[in-house]
């Protein structure tokens, strides 16, 4: 008996191939780095902050576009606006048909945004934040027995809120979503030093690299013969400095130009032989 597959919603590799799809990453570093001051390597004409930090004074005099969540609540309806609705949601989710169909009353016609390349956030940290005061007043925050609050229910709550919001944004796959946030430097029991982004919960930081495509460190890096140091971008998770790093696209080198501009670039180039590509030493 012949089979036909012709309903079945393949999408075929040249068709795949010629899908716009947005770059998504993360870039951390400690505070003072310079990590807002990237907004000067992107085009301000196509590029939207995200301002979460209040701390646009880095780029005074910069010419794009910007919005200025305060609440979480702020934070969801821009995303859902931004990425447009997940319809695989009940009406009362957040980022369900019914968020986007309400937020779009609020705000207007979503083609608005149609000039928008890249949104750049600032900070993921602030998000954070701003998530966890929400959650701390939600039910889930207090104990069905007592009525006190339950720290343990706020952080499972937040950890949920966090990963939705970060994972709807990652599927706007028309547009460049950069997320930025503050990278903390700790000791373990054994004395040891790691790095670990500044995100409440631990939640968001554990899964935050399996769902952007880069994870890039924005470090001061001395040279081998103890020269000056210097600013620059660590991309590859195997670096010698511990930093967190994860370069989906196998274009970058392990040190790049602090330049998010010419990063972007270099992820769109054409892309290595896969032969050249899958290499897992040195010899």
């Amino acid at each position: 008996m012949e089979v036909t597959m012709s309903n079945l919603p393949i999408i075929s590799a040249d068709e795949r191939l010629k899908e716009t799809r947005g770059i998504k990453g993360c870039i951390f570093g400690k505070s003072g780095i310079g990590k807002t001051s990237l907004l000067w390597t992107l085009d301000p004409k196509t590029t939207l902050f995200f301002d979460l930090e209040a701390g646009d004074l880095a780029v005074e005099g910069w010419q794009g576009d910007t919005i200025r969540p305060k609440t979480w609540q702020e934070c969801c309806d821009f995303a859902v606006f931004i990425g447009g609705p997940n319809r695989a949601l009940r009406p009362d989710q957040k980022f369900s048909q019914a968020h986007y169909d309400e937020v779009c009353q609020k705000f207007g016609d979503p083609s608005i945004l149609d000039k928008y390349d890249t949104i750049f956030i600032d900070s993921i940290t602030v998000a954070g934040r701003l998530c966890f005061g929400y959650c701390q007043g939600q039910p889930e925050a207090f104990s069905e027995k007592s009525g006190k609050p339950d720290t343990r229910g706020a952080y499972g709550l937040h950890g949920r809120e966090m990963i939705g919001w970060l994972t709807h944004l990652q599927h706007t796959r028309s547009k460049n979503i950069w997320f930025v946030g503050i990278l903390d430097e700790k000791l373990d029991d054994f004395n040891r030093k790691y790095f670990q982004p500044q995100i409440e919960g631990s939640k968001t930081g554990l899964e935050l690299p399996g769902i952007v495509d880069q994870v890039i460190t924005m470090a001061e890096i001395q040279p081998q013969d103890k020269g000056n140091y210097y600013r620059a971008f660590v991309c590859h998770t195997i670096n010698p400095f511990g930093y967190p790093a994860k370069d989906r696209s196998r274009r970058l080198e392990a040190i790049e130009e602090p330049h998010l501009g010419n990063l972007m670039q270099k992820i769109r180039s054409e892309a290595k032989p896969i032969n050249e590509q899958l290499i897992f030493n040195n010899n």
